[in-house]
């Protein structure tokens, strides 16, 4: 994806939203600010100097605005008693007070053409990225496949096989950047897009010329668990501020979101599902503003749903072919597990021994029953170093420490 940067629009007609919404935007933020350069106006605004300045010559000659003195040839500019009045209106309106918006038009276009099914993902991306997991060669062959699809991917079995761990780092097979909007406009209506909880921007050279609307991120990446509600996927009106923020499909666009725990959301599966399907299908997702217009934008992410639960009682057949890509993850042989014990180890410090996780398996399954789960290597070696840290020793991978680890980890009846 190229990361050069998109170019300011520089007059009213390039911008493509409504030039009474620019107006007001500018009158809020110069009535809560008090007084402004016209060039840090433009810089809150991301928007060119030549497009701030006609706002002020409009602003002037409607008497909303006064200048309270210049340095060289930029303007100090502060509002009058109407300009004050207005502002106090529009607030009570919409308290949005950031950066423009952006068409919804250029939102969709650029979505297409920024899409995560352009992306190159090849197999050495997925050994590399997956380095640090023990997986055979067929499924690191699904995961690449599913990458390059930019589709969605369903991840099954049992607890503590890995799952989690491999959906979290499917993102990282994304090496591109991708432009997310501050903002964009519906109907008159504000939505914000750009979230610093979510989006992580790359470093860029200041750009005069360029349109400060957009940022230039790495391609989004999202994970909601069991705290996903149905309401987490459509618009968030704020009732006090009177704006709308992103739904969560919305602010992973053009990137990877992942819903772990699949099944277990505070919503019924059957519920989710059908929100789910067009989405899915179409690729085009469907809003709706608080008072009732609808609108479409591309739908246009690699979904990964993660789940211990069997798909066929937790979704119907309709739902599965709609997920393009399936990958079992079950748990592991011996020699797997000895690979991740010895990975762990050498994380922690410890000194691996190939004898005492032989005595490790013949434990799990002689007296606890239990297969060889991939978690189980990260778990016991961390009951070993917290045990050795309560005792004030160095931690030690031997039969004893390994066994009290397991006494103090499973259940027993």
């Amino acid at each position: 994806m190229s990361t050069t940067a998109i170019t300011a629009a520089q007059a009213w007609q390039d911008l493509g939203i409504p030039r009474s919404l620019i107006q007001d935007l500018a009158l809020k933020i110069l009535y809560l600010q008090g007084e402004i350069s016209l060039r840090e106006l433009a810089r809150q605004m991301r928007l060119s100097y030549s497009v701030l300045d006609d706002v002020f010559q409009r602003f002037r000659k409607d008497q909303l605005c006064e200048v309270k003195g210049m340095v060289g040839s930029v303007h100090f500019i502060t509002t009058t008693s109407a300009g004050k009045a207005r502002a106090v209106e529009l607030l009570t309106l919409n308290q949005y007070a950031g950066p423009a918006p952006v068409s919804l038009e250029n939102y969709s276009k650029r979505l297409l053409e920024q899409s995560i099914r352009n992306s190159t993902v090849g197999p050495d991306d997925v050994e590399r990225g997956f380095a640090h997991l023990v997986l055979t060669p067929q499924t690191l062959t699904q995961i690449g496949t599913a990458a390059v699809s930019g589709t969605s991917i369903f991840i099954y079995g049992p607890p503590g096989t890995g799952k989690t761990a491999i959906a979290e780092t499917l993102p990282s097979l994304y090496h591109d950047s991708v432009w997310i909007p501050h903002a964009v406009e519906v109907d008159g209506q504000i939505i914000t897009v750009f979230d610093s909880s979510v989006h992580e921007p790359l470093e860029t050279k200041p750009d005069d010329e360029a349109d400060g609307r957009w940022v230039l991120c790495k391609r989004p990446r999202l994970i909601a668990g069991g705290e996903l509600t149905i309401e987490m996927l459509e618009l968030q009106f704020n009732p006090v501020t009177k704006f709308y923020a992103a739904p969560l499909q919305m602010k992973a666009n053009n990137g990877v979101l992942i819903i772990d725990d699949f099944g277990r959301q505070r919503v019924r599966p059957e519920e989710m599902l059908n929100r789910w399907i067009v989405p899915l299908d179409r690729r085009i997702d469907y809003l709706t503003l608080s008072g009732g217009k609808k609108f479409e934008i591309p739908f246009d992410l690699f979904v990964a749903f993660a789940t211990n639960l069997e798909p066929t009682a937790l979704v119907d057949d309709a739902f599965l072919r709609r997920i393009a890509n399936k990958i079992k993850v079950d748990f592991v042989s011996r020699e797997q597990f000895h690979a991740i014990f010895r990975g762990v180890c050498n994380q922690t410090g410890l000194d691996y021994d190939g004898a005492v996780v032989d005595h490790l398996i013949g434990v799990l399954g002689e007296k606890y029953k239990e297969p060889l789960r991939p978690c189980y290597a990260r778990d016991v070696v961390r009951q070993i170093c917290w045990g050795a840290r309560y005792e004030g020793k160095p931690p030690q991978l031997d039969a004893d420490s390994v066994e009290q680890a397991c006494q103090r980890y499973f259940v027993t009846s």
